[in-house]
C-alpha cells in the first residue's frame, strides 16, 4: 500500500500476487468491521490491484482472499510492515563492525505491531531481485520479492503468520538475468542432504542450567589451570550397530560421552566441526551452514542441551571453527548474488589449492562481519568455551601451497596475507572482550611469530597453539625400531628450543590417524601388539609429563588398532584385552597426576619450571627432566627409557636431596607391563652426577616413562 498520483487519478494503491485466488479484497483493520475494497484481477496468474481513491493516507489493512475451492482466508500483507533492520545496523554491517549481525540477518521469529511472524534478511548487493521462497508460497519467487534497503546491499521482508519449522530459501536474479536458489548464509538449522533448505528456528525457547559453570569459567580456563582435551568426532565416537549403524543423538551423546570423559579425567572435549555440512566425508571441514549445528544429531536446542549437560558435569566444550575456506557447493556461499561476494574473484587469491575450496575475502567489510559474528554466535547461542581455528597457516600466507606465479604478493611485496592477519587479530580481541575466559586455539604449523601473543605486542591474539612440531618429531621417533632411535635422539630434545615461544597444546589429533597413516598403536616401532602397547604407553607418559596442555583424539586413549573411519564406531571391544584397556587405565592416571601435581599442569607455560637432568644418552635412548612448581615445593622427576631392555642401577643426577617416590610407571602391571620399577622409590646420594651434587640409582623398565615425586 502506497500513495499514488498520476494525472487526475490519485489515492492509495494496493497490489498483491495471490496464485489460485478468484477474488481479493483490502480490509481496513484499523477499525472493527472496517470497510472492504475489492481488488481487480489484472493478470490471470493472480496479480491483483486496486486504487482506493477516497483515502489519502496508508492505513493498517489485511487481504481477504477467496480461493477457487471457495475457501476464504484473511491475512496481513507482508508489505504493510516497515523494515525491522535499522539504519545504524546496516551502517555498522557495511563498515565491518556489526558484531551481532546474526541477530539481524537470517530468519528471526518476532512480533511486529502485535502480529507474530518471521523477519528475513539477506546480503546480496549485486542481485537485481531477491525473493523469499518456501513451502508457504509453493517455492514461487513471484510471491514474496524482498525489499532492497538501499546501498547497504541488504534485502528484507517480514512474513506475518510464519512460525518456527518453516523451510525456506532465497531466489536470486543476477544482473545478467540468471535465476538461482541459495540457502541462508545466516541460517541456524537445515534439512538433511541431499536437500538443503534452511529451517526457521527460535533461539529464545531454551533455558540454560549451566550458571555455575559459566560463573567460574574465567578462572577454570586460565592458562595456569589443568587442561586435558578429548577430541571427538560425534558421528563415529559410538554408533548403534543394531539400529542400522546409526550415530548417537545429541541427547544420547551427552550422557554417555560425559560419563566417559569424567571417568578418564579429561577436563574438556573438542568437537570436530559441528557446523552444517553436506558431505560426511569432509568430517565437517567443508561448511555450508556456518551458524547451524548439524541436523545429523538433533535440533539446535538439542545441541544446546548437550553443551549444557557437559557444563553441569564440569566439562568444557571446544569446537573446531573453519574460517579459512568454504566449499564450492552452488546452493551455499559461492557466487552468492551472481558475483564473487564472499570469495575473491581472482583464483590466485580465492581458490584453495589443497582442498578445492574457496577462500574468504577477509578484506571485505561485510565478510568480516559475517565471520566475526559467526565466532561470537557459537559463544553466545551455544555457550561454547573456546574455538580451535582450523588451518590458520593457510590464512597467514598468500603463497600457501602455491607455486611461483600462482599467488599475488601483498602491497609491500611480501607473502603475508595482511587482511587475514588483521581479521584474526580482530576476531580474537572481540571474542576475549565479549566472552572473557573463552579460549582461542590456533592450528598453525609454521614458525609465524607471536601466534599466542596479544595484538598489542604484534601477535595474533590466540590463547593457545597446537604444537605440531613436537607432534611430528616425537611421532617420527617412536615410529622407528628401537635399534635406530639412538640416531634420532634430537627428535626428543629439539622441541625444548622453542617450547616457551608460544603457549602450546601438546597434541595427537585426528590428523595423526587418517589418510593411510594408521592408528597411534599400529604406528609404534615395535613388533607385537604388546610391544606396541608398551611403546605407546611410554609415549603418552612423556606427553603428559612434558610442558603444554594436552589433547588426544578419540580411540587413541585405548590404542585402537584400525585407522579412524568417520562412518564407523570406535573399536570398543578391544578394551576386553589388556594391551588396550591398560592404555586406557594409564590415560586415567596420567590425567589424575597431571591435575593433582602443582609442578605439572600449573606450570605449563613457566619456562622456569622445566630443567633437563640429562638429555645426552642417545645410545641408551634415555632422557630425564624435572618439573618444579613456582614455590619449589613440588618437584616431579621424569625418566623416559625407549629401548626394550631393562636397566638396573642407572645413575641420574637429582636437583634435591631426599627421597624420590615413584608415582607413575607406564610399565606397571596395572597397565599390562612387566612391573619392573622402583617400588620403594629412590633415596638421593651425595654423589655428583649430571652437574648436580646429588644423584640416585634407578631401575629403568623397558620402553617406559616413569615419574618420581620429591618428598624431601
Amino acid at each position: 500500500m502506497h500513495p499514488y498520483k498520476k494525472g487526475d487519478r490519485k489515492g492509495i494503491l494496493v497490489r498483491a500476487f495471490l496464485s489460485g485466488v478468484e477474488k481479493c479484497e483490502v480490509v481496513d483493520s484499523s477499525q472493527e468491521n472496517g470497510p472492504r475494497y475489492e481488488m481487480e484481477l489484472i493478470h490471470e496468474d493472480g496479480f491483483f490491484e486496486t486504487l482506493i481513491e477516497d483515502r489519502d493516507q496508508v492505513f493498517p489493512y489485511r487481504l481477504r482472499a477467496e480461493q477457487r475451492n471457495c475457501e476464504i482466508r484473511q491475512f496481513y500483507d507482508p508489505y504493510s510492515f516497515l523494515p525491522s533492520i535499522g539504519d545504524s545496523d546496516l551502517y555498522l554491517f557495511n563498515q565491518g563492525n556489526e558484531h551481532r549481525i546474526y541477530e539481524k540477518l537470517g530468519a528471526h521469529p518476532k512480533t511486529i505491531d502485535g502480529v507474530p511472524g518471521v523477519s528475513f534478511a539477506v546480503w546480496a548487493p549485486n542481485a537485481s531481485r531477491v525473493s523469499l521462497v518456501g513451502s508457504f508460497n509453493d517455492w514461487d519467487g513471484r510471491y514474496h520479492p524482498m525489499r532492497s534497503l538501499g546501498a547497504s546491499g541488504v534485502w528484507e521482508l517480514f512474513i506475518p503468520g510464519l512460525e518456527k519449522g518453516e523451510m525456506y530459501k532465497f531466489e536470486l536474479r543476477a544482473k545478467n538475468g540468471d535465476l538461482f536458489l541459495k540457502t541462508d548464509p545466516y541460517g541456524c538449522y537445515f534439512e538433511a542432504p541431499p536437500n538443503n533448505a534452511s529451517i526457521v528456528f527460535d533461539h529464545s525457547a531454551y533455558n540454560w542450567n549451566d550458571q555455575s559453570w559459566m560463573a567460574k569459567r574465567v578462572n577454570h580456563q586460565a592458562l595456569d589451570q589443568p587442561m586435558s582435551v578429548y577430541e571427538v568426532h560425534l558421528g563415529s565416537w559410538k554408533r548403534r550397530w543394531e539400529e542400522d549403524n546409526r550415530p548417537l543423538s545429541y541427547s544420547e551423546l551427552a550422557k554417555e560421552l560425559a560419563d566417559y570423559v569424567v571417568d578418564h579425567g579429561f577436563t574438556h572435549i573438542e568437537l570436530m566441526p559441528v557446523a552444517e555440512h553436506p558431505f560426511d566425508g569432509s568430517w565437517g571441514y567443508q561448511v555450508t551452514g556456518y551458524f547451524a549445528p548439524t541436523h545429523r544429531f538433533g535440533t539446535p536446542d538439542d545441541f544446546k542441551a548437550f553443551v549444557d549437560y557437559m557444563h553441569q558435569r564440569d566439562i568444557g566444550v571446544l569446537v573446531d571453527w573453519v574460517p579459512a575456506h568454504f566449499p564450492r557447493d552452488t546452493f551455499a556461499l559461492p557466487g552468492f548474488d551472481g558475483t564473487c561476494l564472499y570469495e575473491h574473484e581472482d583464483p590466485r587469491l580465492g581458490a584453495h589449492m589443497d582442498w578445492g575450496t574457496l577462500i574468504f575475502n577477509f578484506g571485505r567489510h561485510e565478510v568480516k562481519s559475517f565471520l566475526v559474528a559467526n565466532a561470537l554466535s557459537w559463544l553466545d547461542r551455544y555457550h561454547i568455551d573456546g574455538l580451535r581455528v582450523d588451518a590458520v597457516a593457510s590464512m597467514l600466507y598468500l603463497d600457501y601451497s602455491r607455486e611461483e606465479g600462482q599467488w599475488i604478493p601483498n602491497q609491500y611485496g611480501g607473502n603475508e596475507n595482511l587482511e587475514a592477519i588483521a581479521f584474526l587479530r580482530e576476531a580474537n580481541s572481540l571474542v576475549h572482550t565479549y566472552y572473557p575466559g573463552t579460549l582461542m586455539i590456533a592450528e598453525e604449523s609454521t614458525s609465524f611469530g607471536g601466534v599466542t601473543k596479544p595484538p598489542s605486542e604484534g601477535g595474533l591474539g590466540f590463547d593457545l597453539k597446537w604444537n605440531m612440531g613436537w607432534m611430528h618429531d616425537n611421532m617420527s621417533y617412536f615410529e622407528k625400531d628401537p635399534i635406530y632411535r639412538k640416531h634420532h635422539h634430537n627428535n626428543l630434545t629439539f622441541g625444548m628450543l622453542y617450547q616457551y615461544a608460544e603457549n602450546f597444546v601438546t597434541v595427537f589429533s585426528h590428523d595423526e590417524v587418517t589418510h593411510g597413516k594408521g592408528s597411534m598403536l599400529m604406528k609404534m616401532g615395535a613388533g607385537s601388539i604388546s610391544d606396541k602397547s608398551q611403546t605407546l604407553r611410554a609415549l603418552y607418559g612423556h606427553m603428559w609429563a612434558y610442558p603444554g596442555k594436552k589433547l588426544l583424539f578419540m580411540g587413541s586413549e585405548f590404542g585402537q588398532s584400525e585407522e579412524w573411519n568417520y562412518d564407523k564406531s570406535l573399536q570398543w571391544h578391544l578394551n576386553e584385552f589388556k594391551d588396550h584397556s591398560g592404555i586406557s587405565c594409564l590415560v586415567r592416571d596420567l590425567n589424575r597426576v597431571y591435575r593433582e601435581e602443582p609442578a605439572l599442569a600449573y606450570t605449563d607455560f613457566d619456562s622456569q619450571s622445566f630443567r633437563w637432568i640429562a638429555c645426552w644418552d642417545a645410545d641408551s635412548s634415555i632422557i630425564s627432566y624435572v618439573r618444579t612448581s613456582p614455590d619449589g615445593r613440588s618437584k616431579i622427576l621424569v625418566i623416559g627409557h625407549f629401548t626394550p631392555m631393562k636397566r638396573e642401577k642407572y645413575r641420574i643426577g637429582l636437583p634435591s636431596a631426599g627421597h624420590w617416590r615413584e608415582i607413575l610407571n607406564t610399565d606397571s602391571e596395572f597397565y599390562g607391563g612387566s612391573n619392573a620399577g622402583n617400588v620403594n622409590g629412590v633415596n638421593s646420594e651425595a654423589i655428583e652426577y649430571d652437574s648436580f651434587p646429588q644423584s640416585g640409582e634407578f631401575t629403568l623398565p623397558p620402553l617406559s616413562t616413569v615419574m618420581f615425586k620429591w618428598e624431601g
